[in-house]
């Protein structure tokens, strides 16, 4: 009897094997940040939010959605706990952000050169008609122009974007300058797309938790893991990975296994 009441105490006093889950949500078209290889997600954010979560002792389920507006519906409602994604005032409604961002990004407009845009302010963009996917924010003043002239037209992918780009349905695509070269390196037919030199804006990508989750109350602790992150090169280290393996996976024949 003593034996086995030594065994529950011993048992009783382990921490719990199987670790508290954190739904994350992601649409996966902007590498580096974020693809599907048809496999799996991977990229910077996932690989971000896998280790942030796993050093805070929760296991990560990835959630894939039809769009980007879906990943943002379902962590303002609570059915997902995270996102990566751009703070705005209307995201901060249902979300909470992170103070430490993972990553500085500079949002650039993708043009035709055979079929010039003249860009030096954000009104210049009015006179043409321009491309996003579902749900994309890239700022309060950017939101209020798109408001106003009602000149974007709104799909699901980077390729039909690009794609009405080259075929001179669109004038414009605004993309992550880092994200849109990647995507129009190989892409078919992109030889005559170019990003625009001046930068639309400079934002900063951050842990979006959602303010149903109970996470929420742990953002202190998010943010103490993303420096430490930051300090010892680990995100720099983590992006130069990811482009690296998206442009190895490009390159590969369509039948590699």
């Amino acid at each position: 009897m003593r034996r086995l009441l030594a065994v529950v105490l011993l048992i009783a006093g382990l921490p719990a094997v199987a670790a508290d889950k954190v739904r994350y949500c992601d649409y996966p078209v902007y590498p580096p940040v974020s693809w599907s290889d048809g496999r799996q997600v991977r990229g910077l954010a996932p690989t971000v939010v896998r280790e942030l979560f796993a050093r805070l002792g929760y296991e990560v389920e990835i959630v894939v959605l039809g769009n980007w507006k879906r990943c943002l519906l379902d962590a303002a409602q609570g059915r997902v706990d995270v996102v990566l994604a751009y703070d705005s005032d209307q995201r901060d409604l249902g979300m909470r952000f992170s103070r430490e961002p993972v990553m500085r990004e500079e949002v650039a407009v993708f043009v035709n050169r055979l079929r010039p845009v003249h860009f030096e302010r954000l009104d210049d963009l009015a006179n043409y008609r321009g491309g996003l996917l579902f749900g994309e924010s890239y700022g309060q003043a950017f939101d209020r122009f798109v408001a106003r002239h009602q000149n974007i037209e709104w799909v699901s992918s980077s390729r039909q974007n690009f794609g009405k780009l080259i075929r001179g349905r669109i004038d414009f695509v605004v993309q992550e300058r880092r994200t849109g070269q990647l995507f129009v390196e190989n892409l078919p037919g992109a030889g005559d797309i170019v990003a625009l030199p001046q930068a639309l804006s400079v934002d900063y990508l951050r842990v979006a938790v959602s303010r149903r989750s109970p996470l929420s109350a742990h953002m202190a602790d998010i943010d103490r893991q993303l420096r430490g992150m930051a300090e010892r090169g680990e995100i720099e280290r983590w992006l130069e990975q990811s482009e690296v393996t998206y442009r190895d996976m490009i390159r590969l024949p369509a039948n590699a296994p």
